[in-house]
C-alpha cells in the first residue's frame, strides 16, 4: 500500500521479466488502458477501490498476456465504479481472451459472450450467451382479445401451452410456449403472424421471447439428476 501506482508497476514490470528497454513503454500502455495516468505517484492504500481493481488489471495486461483471467473484478464496488470496470473489461477484450468468474448473473450478460455454468464440480452449460437465452416461446400482444385467441394458438404445430397474461401497459397478452425438444430452434412468431391476420386479431405486438440468465440458471439447478444435460 506504501508503494505509488508507478513505483508499483515498474516493480511487476520487473518481476514478468519484460526487457528493461520496453518496460517504459509496457507500463505507459498499461496505464492508458485503465485510465491511470492521473494517479500514477499517489500510494496505492490511497486510492478507492474502483482505482485499486484498475491497478491490479494494470498489473495484469503489463506483459500483454492472450489470456486474462478476472475473478469476481466489481465485487464490493459502487454502480458507477460498476460500469467503468465494466467499459475497461470490454475494452481489454479487444486484445485479450478474458476468463471472467463471478456468481453475479446480471455482470454475466453484461460483460460475456460465452457462459459455462458449473454446478456441483460438474458443467451443466457451456454456449454462447445468445443461445442460452433463445428459446422458441413468443410474446402476442392484443390491443383486445376475443374469447377464441387461447384456444387458436394451441392448435398450432410446436406449440406447448398458452399462458393468458398482461402486457406491461395493460393490454390483453399470450405466452405460447414452444415444444421443449423444438427450443431455441423455431420461431413460432410467423406462424402466429398469419393467425393474427386470418382471425382478423388487433395486433399490437408480437416477438420472440427471451430467457434471462438467472431463468437458464434456475432451470438447471431444479433439473432432475437423471434428466441433466449439458447445455451447447
Amino acid at each position: 500500500p506504501e508503494l505509488s501506482v508507478q513505483q508499483y508497476l515498474e516493480m511487476m514490470a520487473q518481476l514478468r521479466q519484460i526487457p528493461e528497454e520496453e518496460q517504459l513503454a509496457r507500463i505507459s500502455e498499461a496505464v492508458y488502458a485503465t485510465g491511470l495516468a492521473d494517479h500514477l505517484v499517489r500510494p496505492i492504500g490511497q486510492l478507492s477501490k474502483g482505482f485499486r481493481q484498475r491497478v491490479g488489471l494494470a498489473q495484469a495486461i503489463i506483459h500483454r498476456p492472450q489470456l486474462l483471467i478476472l475473478d469476481e473484478p466489481t465485487i464490493g464496488l459502487d454502480p458507477t465504479q460498476i460500469v467503468e470496470i465494466r467499459r475497461l473489461i470490454h475494452r481489454l477484450a479487444e486484445r485479450s481472451t478474458i476468463l471472467f468468474s463471478t456468481h453475479i448473473l446480471s455482470e454475466v450478460e453484461a460483460l460475456c459472450d460465452r457462459v459455462i455454468i458449473l454446478m456441483n464440480g460438474q458443467i451443466r452449460a457451456d454456449a454462447r450467451l445468445s443461445e442460452l437465452a433463445a428459446t422458441s416461446d413468443a410474446i402476442l400482444v392484443l390491443e383486445d382479445a376475443p374469447a377464441d385467441v387461447d384456444r387458436v394458438l394451441r392448435r398450432l404445430g410446436g406449440v406447448r401451452d398458452v399462458e393468458a397474461i398482461r402486457s406491461p401497459d395493460g393490454y390483453p397478452a399470450f405466452r405460447v410456449l414452444g415444444r421443449a425438444d423444438a427450443a431455441g430452434g423455431v420461431d413460432l412468431c410467423p406462424a402466429i403472424y398469419d393467425l393474427a391476420r386470418e382471425h382478423d386479431w388487433p395486433l399490437r405486438e408480437l416477438r420472440r421471447d427471451v430467457r434471462t440468465l438467472e431463468v437458464v440458471f434456475n432451470e438447471l439447478a431444479t433439473a432432475q439428476p437423471q434428466t441433466q444435460e449439458v447445455l451447447q
